[in-house]
């Protein structure tokens, strides 16, 4: 039995006629800029997160970054983040030319550990930017009550983390302005990068949609230097045919996890959902510190896994690089050594994931 971390295919053959016919629709038109389809993927996607707005950009890094500059945040500026995410998070936050100021993560839920970040606000501090990491949001309240209090914007990267929902509010909807990637292995994905911004904010909502397009205020008519970070109409075509499903995949994928959590040893950490949270596991991630052996092991045995992040930012070549100051974040560094993704997409089969189970079993009782 061959099990793949991520199987695309098996979704596609499901929407492909839907799919082609949306995207022949949008060929034979020819109106390929911001058109129909990216309107009403905006429009259906603000709804879906309960914002007044949704802006489609590039992708999750475009989304991220126009934020950020949409809430007057530029050189000189720093922002609070985590180091345990994938880089674009960082990335944006450079190239707006702020700083990323780390803090450490709680080491349940892997997000952002509320408990250090007001040691961590300075005169120069505008803005806190949680990561709702693996599909399940950072504990909300005390960050918007600490970002209330300092006066702060609060910038969600929510990239893994479409339909999650925090005390019944969806991602997206907690803070300032939210931020998604379509990347094509999200819960909702492209097939080819793309992503969006919500915010309830109109004057944000207006940068946004200028800083995607040039800085324009009309054509022509540039009010500030922008990018090309514009969603694109072919990829709003496919996001369009697969947001109804968007719900009932969410539905399979927590199925799945709750499958995994009973069928998995009690020697592996599993992840835990709060009380306050509805996970959307975009991946299924487990700790176990005997990381490196349980992954030659299962792929000994034909199951794919991956590493969601091996690596923290502040360790990375890149940060240093780019002026990054040597940092200690004891949590985040030893989580990073246990974690290990196992397979997670909506069409698994329960069969499927008994074997890995069992073969998770068998590693344990191995010693």
């Amino acid at each position: 039995m061959r099990i793949p971390l991520v199987d695309l295919k098996i979704q596609y053959q499901d929407i492909k006629e839907e799919v082609l016919a949306e995207i022949s629709q949008a060929l034979d038109g020819m109106q390929l800029f911001l058109g129909k389809n990216v309107q009403t993927v905006e429009t259906e996607f603000a709804a879906y997160c309960g914002t007044q707005h949704a802006i489609g950009v590039g992708s999750g890094t475009d989304a991220l970054h126009i934020a950020i500059r949409a809430c007057g945040i530029g050189p000189g500026d720093e922002v609070i983040t985590v180091s345990n995410t994938f880089i674009a998070t960082v990335e944006a936050i450079i190239l707006a030319g702020a700083r990323p100021v780390f803090v450490d993560i709680d080491p349940v839920t892997q997000n952002m550990d509320p408990a250090l970040v007001e040691k961590a606000i300075t005169p120069r501090t505008k803005a806190i930017l949680p990561v709702h990491l693996f599909g399940q949001t950072a504990d909300m309240d005390p960050i918007l009550a600490l970002a209330h209090k300092h006066k702060l914007k609060v910038i969600e990267d929510a990239c893994q983390a479409h339909g999650a929902e925090y005390k019944g509010k969806r991602a997206g909807s907690l803070g300032d302005v939210g931020c998604f990637s379509f990347y094509f292995t999200k819960n909702l994905g492209a097939y080819g990068e793309s992503g969006i911004i919500t915010t309830s904010d109109p004057e944000i909502a207006k940068r946004c949609r200028m800083i995607r397009d040039h800085g324009q205020s009309a054509k022509y008519y540039h009010s500030m230097m922008g990018i090309n970070g514009r969603l694109d109409e072919i990829q709003a075509a496919v996001l369009k045919v697969k947001m109804p499903h968007l719900d009932s995949w969410i539905e399979k994928r927590r199925n799945l996890a709750q499958l995994y959590n009973s069928g998995l040893p009690s020697s592996i950490i599993k992840p835990k959902e709060m009380p306050w949270a509805k996970h959307v596991y975009y991946v299924y991630v487990i700790r176990t510190q005997k990381r490196d052996e349980l992954k030659n092991w299962l792929e000994s045995k034909e199951i794919s896994t991956g590493i969601h992040y091996p690596v923290p930012i502040h360790q990375q070549d890149a940060w240093l690089a780019a002026g990054g100051i040597k940092v200690s974040l004891p949590v985040t560094e030893r989580i990073t050594s246990e974690i290990l993704s196992l397979p997670m997409y909506p069409e698994l089969k329960n069969i499927e994931i008994d074997y890995i189970c069992g073969c998770i079993r068998e590693f344990a009782k191995s010693g």
